[in-house]
């Protein structure tokens, strides 16, 4: 039993990073890392909480699926993803989820930069 858990928790972790191919660039960098951590950190964690763990993330693998499905048969040619969380859900997060949703919502929003320029503090002469 062991063994099928490992094989379902790995092949679903793949399976999300081939779905986050359709994300532009700088979502699906941030999604990738997000995927990753969060991985690592439920190795250890009890049956009942891996299996909401696997039912969540296999939630959000149906969502993203439709999505990427919906953006490339999309004449606007505008891809929309993500989903509003109910209220009801994030009744539920502990404080520690809390501020990971907001780092991550921060992450999100920033503005895209393709470029950074740094100004040097010593006088050239």
């Amino acid at each position: 039993m062991p063994g099928r858990h490992v094989s379902r928790v790995r092949s679903l972790y793949k399976y999300i990073l081939q779905l986050h191919r359709a994300l532009p660039p700088d979502l699906k960098a941030l999604g990738d890392q997000y995927v990753k951590d969060e991985f690592r950190r439920h190795k250890t964690v009890g049956s009942g909480e891996a299996q909401r763990f696997l039912q969540e993330w296999e939630a959000y693998a149906a969502v993203l699926r439709q999505q990427a499905k919906d953006s490339t048969q999309s004449s606007a040619g505008r891809a929309c993803f993500g989903t509003s969380l109910p209220e009801e859900k994030l009744n539920d997060f502990r404080d520690e989820q809390i501020g990971q949703l907001q780092e991550l919502m921060r992450e999100a929003t920033k503005p895209s930069r393709q470029f950074s320029i740094t100004e040097s503090t010593e006088l050239k002469r």
